[in-house]
C-alpha cells in the first residue's frame, strides 16, 4: 500500500467519523447479552443492512442455544478465489437494563456505553473499512469474508466449529477485538484458556459420634488445591487458579463431597498439553477418597507463529504508509483469534482503541476510530500472505478440499 492510497483511505474515513460514532451509538443501544439469543437479531440486522449496501451477501446461520452467526461474502464472489476472514462478535457481557446505569453518551471525546469497546466498536470500524474501499473503488486482491458470532463472551460453544472451518480456507484472519489498552496495541499473542472441575467423593458420618467412619472430601480437596497451585509457573506464563470451592452438608457432618472450579492460562500449546495432563493425572492423597476430573484447555494459545509475524509486519507497513504509530502486546485473555491462529496467519486487537472492557468505565476514543478503520482497510487491500514464489496463494490439498465444501454451502 503506497502512502498516497493510504492517505485517500484515511481522509475518506475521517469524513465518515461522525457517522461511525452514530452507528456505534445505535448498536450499543441494542442490548445483546450472550444469554439472550433473540437479542442478537437486531444487531445482525443492523450490520447485514450496512454490508448489503456495499455489495455483500449475508446469510444468517441459526444457533441451537445461542443467537447463531452472521456470515457475509461478496455478492459476486469468484470460485476458488483467495479469501481473508474478518471476525468479531455482537454479544456482550452486559445484561438487559444496563443502559439505565450505563447510558450511551459522549464525554470528553469518549463514547461510553455497554459493549462499545468490547467489541461493537471493532465491528463498526470493520464495516466502515469495507465501505471505504467500496466507495473509493479499491478492489481487494483477497476476497473478504465477514463472520459475526453471538457467543464469544461465553467461550464460542457453537460458533467455534464454524470459525475453525473458515480458518482452514482463508489466507489470513483479522480479529476485531478491541486493542490492548488506551495506547492501542495490537494483540500478537494471547494465552490459551482452560476450565476444569474437580469433584472429590468421600463418605459422610456424624462428626461427633462416628468421625472415624467418615472420609472427608474437604480434607482431600485441600490437598488437591495445593497441588493445583503448585502448577503455577510465572516465568513460563502459566497460571492455575482455583476460583471457587464448594462442598459439605452441615458443620457436624463429615463432608461426603466437595468441588473446585479451576481456571488455567498458558502461553504455548506445549504448556497447554502438559498442564492438562497434569490436572487429569491428579491422584487422591486421603485414603478412600475418589477424584472426578472434567475439563480441558478450551481455547488454544495464540502464539507468535511465522505466519502471525508476517501479518503483524503487514500492519507495521500499513501504519507507516498511514503515518501513524502502532505497537504490539500479549493478552492474558482468549478470543476467537486463538482458534484461527491454529490454521492461518492471524492478527488480533484490530478493533477500537479505548478501555474499560467488562467495566462500567467502558469507552471508545472517538478520534481513533477513523485511524484504526483505515489501518484495517489497508490490511484488507493487501495481497495474499500465504503466497508462493509466483505470487499466487498456496493452496494445500486440505485447504482446497475445505474451500470446495465452503463454496458448496454458499451455493445453497
Amino acid at each position: 500500500m503506497n502512502s498516497g492510497t493510504a492517505k485517500r483511505i484515511h481522509d475518506h474515513l475521517q469524513r465518515e467519523r461522525d457517522d461511525m460514532v452514530r452507528v456505534l451509538s445505535q448498536c450499543a443501544m441494542l442490548e445483546s447479552p450472550s444469554a439472550d439469543p433473540a437479542s442478537q437479531d437486531a444487531v445482525f440486522e443492523l450490520f447485514s443492512s450496512r454490508l448489503e449496501d456495499i455489495g455483500f451477501r449475508c446469510k444468517r446461520l441459526k444457533g441451537e442455544k445461542t443467537g447463531g452467526q452472521l456470515l457475509s461474502v461478496l455478492g459476486e464472489s469468484q470460485k476458488n478465489a483467495p479469501r481473508q476472514l474478518l471476525l468479531g462478535h455482537g454479544d456482550t457481557v452486559w445484561p438487559h437494563g444496563t443502559l439505565k446505569k450505563m447510558p450511551v453518551e459522549t464525554r470528553n471525546g469518549r463514547l461510553h456505553g455497554p459493549g462499545v469497546y468490547d467489541m461493537k466498536g471493532g465491528l463498526v470500524q470493520a464495516i466502515f473499512a469495507l465501505k471505504a474501499l467500496h466507495d473509493l473503488g479499491i478492489q481487494p486482491e483477497v476476497e473478504p469474508i465477514f463472520l459475526i458470532n453471538s457467543d464469544e463472551e461465553i467461550g464460542s460453544p457453537e460458533s467455534a466449529e464454524q470459525i475453525r472451518r473458515l480458518a482452514k480456507v482463508v489466507d489470513r484472519a483479522m480479529i476485531m477485538e478491541p486493542s490492548l489498552g488506551p495506547d492501542g496495541r495490537l494483540k500478537t499473542a494471547r494465552k490459551g484458556v482452560g476450565r476444569f472441575v474437580i469433584t472429590v467423593l468421600g463418605k459422610a458420618a456424624h462428626a461427633g459420634l462416628d468421625p472415624e467412619k467418615g472420609v472427608s472430601a474437604i480434607l482431600e480437596l485441600s490437598h488437591v488445591v495445593q497441588a493445583l497451585f503448585a502448577l503455577n509457573n510465572p516465568e513460563r506464563g502459566i497460571t492455575v487458579n482455583v476460583g471457587t470451592i464448594d462442598g459439605g452438608m452441615r458443620p457436624n457432618v463429615i463432608a461426603p463431597e466437595s468441588t473446585a472450579e479451576v481456571d488455567v492460562r498458558v502461553r504455548t500449546q506445549a504448556d497447554a498439553e502438559e498442564i492438562e495432563s497434569a490436572i487429569h493425572s491428579l491422584q487422591p492423597t486421603v485414603p478412600d477418597t475418589e477424584l472426578k476430573i472434567t475439563g480441558r484447555i478450551g481455547r488454544p494459545p495464540l502464539e507468535p507463529t511465522p505466519g502471525n509475524r508476517r501479518v503483524w509486519q503487514r500492519a507495521v507497513d500499513a501504519a507507516e504508509a498511514l503515518g501513524i504509530e502502532i505497537d504490539e502486546g500479549a493478552a492474558g485473555g482468549g478470543s476467537d483469534g486463538n482458534w484461527t491462529s491454529l490454521y492461518t496467519p492471524t492478527l488480533d486487537g484490530l478493533g477500537a482503541v479505548g478501555d474499560g472492557a467488562h467495566a462500567l468505565t467502558e469507552h471508545v476514543i472517538e478520534e481513533k476510530m477513523p485511524e484504526r478503520a483505515a489501518l484495517l482497510a489497508c490490511l484488507i487491500s493487501g495481497p495474499a500472505i500465504n503466497a508462493g514464489t509466483d505470487g499466487q496463494p498456496v493452496n494445500t490439498a486440505a485447504r482446497a478440499e475445505a474451500l470446495l465444501d465452503f463454496e458448496a454451502d454458499l451455493a445453497t
